[in-house]
């Protein structure tokens, strides 16, 4: 009796140790925003200026919360890390507008940024 008593506590300490590992912390994944900038001709733009900013939505203008500025790489993309926003749990992380420019054209999009994941949107210069 006393030997079927320890197994079965050897069991059940084994399981609640492998629920609790495998249920634990679990690493954050890359939270990445990714402009694409496109002229009229439909080519992408390298060096590019792109601002992703939030707007207040509220009758009370505020400060705007996030507001960052990258430039496109040689492929017309611009790569904005949102990890710093974005904490586990949390449900989407965030909509923003988007202004690209370039010598004398320019324009406007939006993006929204979903949680873990590269969300892409392309903005269209003129």
């Amino acid at each position: 009796m006393n030997h079927i008593l320890q197994r079965s506590s050897l069991f059940i300490f084994i399981a609640l140790l492998g629920i609790s590992f495998s249920s634990g912390c679990r690493k954050k994944e890359d939270t990445i925003a990714r402009i694409y900038v496109r002229d009229e001709t439909n080519a992408l733009v390298p060096l590019a200026k792109v601002i992703l900013y939030g707007k207040s939505t509220t009758n009370q203008p505020s400060n705007v919360a996030l507001y960052d500025t990258a430039y496109t790489n040689l492929a017309g993309a611009a790569d904005f890390n949102f990890n710093d926003v974005y904490q586990l749990g949390q449900a989407g992380v965030a909509v923003l507008d988007i202004n690209a420019s370039s010598s004398n054209k320019s324009g406007k999009g939006i993006i929204k940024i979903e949680q873990e994941t590269t969300s892409t949107e392309t903005v269209f210069i003129q």
